[in-house]
């Protein structure tokens, strides 16, 4: 098991990374103050693994541990479904010395997240994600909430968990289309901010694809130390910290035009970071050859590179104006200044994001 700590001084707390965590319950006794849980998972996730977690918890000296299924998909990532999780918790009379747990994708955590900021003002919660892109992307910083129709994560609330425990056996029943999704996050790790790994997944993608366990491994651990150190010097994105959201911008424009979950999250991101390398390249800030560099490496991921098919430059656009990126009327967007270098720019013009998104195929 690999330990690593995002510094948030009172708030910090610990990533725990390795296999057969979930049964294990001094994995678990540590970060739970009170005796109730309220387990929140999904129809999917819950039948293969509710029951390890339960083993774990078995010997944490609880006196009421209840658990939630929710629908499955970025879909349901709602106020509605929301809603379900403060009706089980009012109908079991959790109080507020509860915890929850989250046990699942980033749908999962960030909607546990939120109803732990939100119930009774604030309790106690714990991340277990179970998809690659919530073990090294959305379980980590803090970020919770729910869509809205008109734009994605914009009802919300920054609330750190007390653990986040990522155990890799659960990848072993992630479907390919999921790993692949999760992997755009992993790469975009090392186009902002870490160039060493960018190299060494050009080196071993392949390996990385086949699930090889040390590859796996080394990849989860290297991406969470790359996000809790941005977290860490910026926990509520006041800065620095919005180089995470490279690609993102133009991903959740077509999560919010194609329907929330036609895309998956990550491929969304992964189209979006070859727009944002292709705007950077426009302005001069990078090489062709580097967006090449990394337009192939994501299709090696089994990523899409380009926009969706008939998807226009104006429903870009127009779906950009109401990011949370916007800021006094200006889109803040996250370019690159080189491999492993990101930088925060506020004065791009509709027609340079409008060229760059002709080169990526939007009609």
């Amino acid at each position: 098991m690999h330990r690593l700590t995002v510094e948030l001084g009172e708030r910090s707390y610990p990533i725990l990374i390795g296999q057969g965590l979930l049964s294990n319950s001094n994995n678990l006794a540590p970060y739970i103050r009170g005796r109730q849980v309220m387990v929140v998972s999904n129809e999917t996730v819950a039948p293969l693994y509710l029951q390890k977690l339960m083993e774990g918890l078995d010997g944490c000296d609880l006196d009421q541990v209840d658990h939630i299924e929710l629908p499955d998909g970025e879909a349901f990532k709602n106020l509605d479904t929301l809603n379900r999780i403060f009706d089980a918790l009012l109908e079991c009379r959790h109080n507020r010395s509860t915890t929850l747990i989250a046990l699942g994708g980033g749908v999962v955590g960030d909607m546990t997240g939120f109803a732990a900021a939100s119930y009774q003002r604030g309790v106690d919660f714990i991340q277990i994600p179970t998809t690659l892109l919530s073990q090294v992307d959305s379980s980590v910083g803090g970020k919770t909430g729910v869509n809205h129709p008109l734009g994605k994560n914009m009802i919300g609330a920054f609330y750190q968990p007390r653990l986040v425990l990522a155990d890799m056996d659960t990848l072993s029943t992630l479907p390919a289309r999921e790993f692949s999704a999760g992997v755009a996050e992993v790469i975009k790790y090392g186009l902002i901010c870490d160039e060493g790994f960018f190299s060494w997944l050009e080196a071993n993608i392949e390996r990385l694809m086949a699930r090889d366990r040390d590859a796996l491994a080394y990849a989860v651990e290297r991406s969470c130390q790359d996000k809790a150190a941005v977290v860490a010097a910026d926990e509520r994105e006041g800065g620095q910290r919005a180089i995470l959201n490279f690609g993102h911008t133009f991903g959740h424009a077509i999560e919010s035009v194609q329907g929330y979950g036609q895309w998956l999250h990550g491929e969304a991101v992964a189209a979006g970071m070859v727009m944002a390398a292709e705007l950077s390249r426009l302005r001069g800030d990078i090489t062709g050859e580097l967006v090449e560099r990394v337009r192939t490496l994501l299709v090696r991921a089994n990523l899409p590179v380009r926009a969706p098919e008939g998807m226009t430059s104006g429903q870009f656009l127009t779906a950009m104006a109401v990011d949370k990126k916007v800021i006094d009327g200006r889109l803040r967007l996250v370019l690159l200044a080189g491999l492993g270098r990101a930088l925060i720019v506020s004065d791009c013009s509709p027609e340079e994001i409008e060229k760059s998104l002709r080169l990526c195929g939007a009609a």
